[in-house]
C-alpha cells in the first residue's frame, strides 16, 4: 500500500547566530574563527531538520540590529542563540526585540571536561558558554522577551586541532539530551510553518449538539494561520460519479492486501463480513476522496453529513472510513463528526512523525488499570500494531445508516494522547497525557481500541482529565511526547496541560 504522503510539510526556517565579546578576538588568536565554526558545526547539524539561515557571530550592538533585520528579511520561524563565549546582554538584545521570535538560548559546552593543567585563559573561554546566559535570561526576562534554554555538551565527532580539551562527545548523555530537545524545537517550529500554511478542510457540518467540538472557523486561522476550505457534498459527489471501474478495482487490491477482512461475529450481529457491495462503494468513496484531497489542496479534513434516506450523499457518507483512514495514514488526517480541533491534534501529530489517531474513550478496565481508547472513525493506519481489519457494519452507532470500518490498535509502547480544547476566553488549549499501551482484549464491533495505561489508574485519571474541559476527541501518538508538545504550544501561543 502507498502510504506517502499526500502533500509535503513544510521546512521549519530557524535563525542561528553565535554571540561573544569583541574584546577576546585580538586577545587570543583564532578564537573567533573556533566559535564560528562551532556555530556552523550546529547548522549543519540543524539543517538536516530544517532550512537553517546562519548569520554568523554577532558581537556588538550595531551587528545585533543588522542581525534581527535580516532574520526579519528571512522570515524565520525560531530564533538560535549560540552561546559560544561570554558576551554583553547589550549586544545581544536587539536581536530578539527587532525580530521578534521566539529564542532557544543553545548553552552547548564543546568539551565534558576541560584540560585542566594546560588550559589557558582563552582556552577557558571557548569552553565558557554558560557565562552569559544569567545575564542574557535576566535581560530577557526584563524585556518580556519569550526565551528558553537548552543546556548540555555540543556533541562534536572529533577534537579541532586547536583545543587542549577532548571534544569527541556525540555520544555523550548530555549531548543527546541537549539535541533531543533541539530537534523538539525545531519540530515544534516545522508544526508552526506548515500549519500557517495550511488548508483545512470542513465537508459537511459538526455533529448537531456536540458543543466541545463547535469551532470559530476565524478562530482557528487567527491561533493556528490554517485556512478554512468549507467543501459541500456536491463537490465530492461530483468527483464520485466519474470514478471508473478501473480506479474501483486498483483501490480494492490496494485496500485487501493491506488489511484484513472480518468474517461475522458472533457476540454482535451488527458486526459483519463486509459485502463485496460495501467494498466496492467504500474503494470508489476512498477514491473521490483522494480526488477531492488534490482538487482543493487541503493537508487535512474533517466531517460529517448525515443526508436523507436513499439520497446520494448519504449512500457516500456511509462509505467514508476506509477512505478516511488510508488518508489519515498519508499524512492527511481525517477526523470525524466535524471536529476541526482534533483534526489540527492529528495532524500535529502526524508531521511530528508520530502518527495521529481519533480518539475517544471507549471504556475503562478496572481490572486492568487501563484506558480503552479508540472510535469508529479514521484510523492512522502508519502506528498499527497488527494489521487493521476492515469489518462490516449493520449499524454506526449513533449515525446514520451502514457500511464498513477499520478495527485495530496501535503498537504497544510509550504513547501520547494529545487533545486541542478552548478555554473560557476562547483561547485554544492542548493536552497532552502520556501512558503506555499494553496488551488487552478488544470489542469485535468495528472500532479502533487500545488499551492504555497511565500512571494514575482509571478513577483518578479521568477525574483529573476531565478537570481540564477536554473534547472528547482526540489523537493518540506513539512515543512520549509531552514534552514536545508543550514546545509547540509555547511557540503557538497556546495554554498547555497534562495529567501525566
Amino acid at each position: 500500500m502507498d502510504l506517502s504522503p499526500i502533500k509535503a510539510n513544510k521546512k521549519a526556517r530557524i535563525g542561528l547566530y553565535s554571540i561573544g565579546h569583541p574584546h577576546y578576538w585580538n586577545q587570543f588568536a583564532g578564537m573567533r574563527e573556533r566559535l564560528i565554526e562551532y556555530g556552523q558545526f550546529i547548522a549543519d547539524k540543524i539543517g538536516d531538520w530544517a532550512e537553517v539561515v546562519n548569520f554568523g557571530m554577532v558581537d556588538n550592538e550595531a551587528t545585533a540590529h543588522e542581525a534581527g533585520e535580516w532574520f526579519n528579511q528571512q522570515n524565520v520561524d525560531l530564533l538560535f542563540c549560540h552561546s559560544a563565549t561570554y558576551a554583553l546582554s547589550a549586544d545581544v538584545l536587539p536581536v530578539t526585540q527587532i525580530c521578534s521570535r521566539p529564542v532557544v538560548v543553545l548553552n552547548l559546552q564543546p568539551a565534558a571536561k576541560m584540560n585542566y593543567p594546560e588550559t589557558t585563559t582563552g582556552e577557558w573561554l571557548a569552553h565558557c558558554g554558560a557565562c552569559p546566559v544569567p545575564e542574557l535570561s535576566n535581560a530577557f526576562v526584563r524585556a518580556g522577551i519569550d526565551f528558553h534554554v537548552v543546556s548540555g555538551l555540543l556533541g562534536l565527532e572529533q577534537t579541532p586541532d586547536i583545543s587542549l580539551a577532548d571534544e569527541v562527545t556525540a555520544e555523550h548523555p548530555d549531548a543527546i539530551r541537549a539535541w533531543t530537545e533541539i530537534e523538539e524545537w525545531v519540530k515544534a517550529a516545522t508544526v508552526k510553518r506548515t500549519l500557517e500554511f495550511g488548508r483545512m478542510g470542513m465537508l459537511g457540518h459538526t455533529y448537531p449538539g456536540m458543543l466541545d467540538l463547535y469551532s470559530d472557523f476565524t478562530m482557528i486561522q487567527a491561533q493556528t494561520g490554517l485556512h478554512v476550505e468549507l467543501l459541500e457534498m456536491c463537490d465530492l459527489f461530483e468527483i464520485e460519479r466519474d470514478i471508473t471501474e478501473a480506479e474501483i478495482a486498483a483501490k480494492l487490491k490496494e485496500t485487501t492486501d493491506f488489511f484484513e477482512i472480518s468474517k461475522d461475529d458472533s457476540a454482535d450481529p451488527l458486526a459483519k463480513k463486509p459485502t463485496e457491495e460495501q467494498m466496492n462503494a467504500s474503494c470508489r468513496t476512498a477514491v473521490a476522496l483522494e480526488k477531492l484531497a488534490r482538487k482543493f489542496n487541503i493537508d487535512g479534513l474533517t466531517y460529517y453529513y448525515r443526508g436523507i434516506e436513499g439520497h446520494d450523499y448519504q449512500r457516500i457518507q456511509e462509505s467514508f472510513i476506509l477512505g478516511h483512514s488510508l488518508l489519515t495514514g498519508r499524512g492527511m488526517p481525517c477526523s470525524g463528526e466535524g471536529d476541526m480541533k482534533t483534526c489540527i491534534a492529528m495532524k500535529i501529530g502526524d508531521i511530528c512523525g508520530v502518527g495521529g489517531s481519533f480518539c475517544e474513550i471507549v471504556a475503562a478496565d478496572f481490572e486492568l488499570q487501563t484506558m480503552i481508547l479508540g472510535h469508529d472513525g479514521p484510523f492512522h493506519i502508519g502506528i498499527s500494531d497488527a494489521k487493521p481489519v476492515l469489518r462490516g457494519m449493520g449499524l454506526y452507532h449513533g449515525k446514520w445508516g451502514s457500511g464498513i470500518s477499520v478495527e485495530a490498535s496501535v503498537k504497544k509502547g510509550p504513547v501520547t494522547c494529545v487533545g486541542i480544547t478552548q478555554s473560557a476566553d476562547g483561547r485554544l488549549k492542548m493536552i497532552a497525557n502520556e501512558g503506555e499501551a499494553v496488551a488487552g482484549d478488544i470489542l469485535r464491533i468495528g472500532n479502533t481500541m487500545t488499551h492504555v495505561k497511565f500512571n494514575q489508574g482509571p478513577s483518578t485519571f479521568m477525574d483529573e482529565w476531565f478537570a481540564m474541559g477536554p473534547t472528547h476527541h482526540f489523537a493518540m501518538t506513539i512515543g512520549h511526547n509531552k514534552a514536545l508538545f508543550k514546545k509547540l504550544a509555547t511557540i503557538m501561543n497556546w495554554e498547555f496541560d497534562s495529567v501525566c
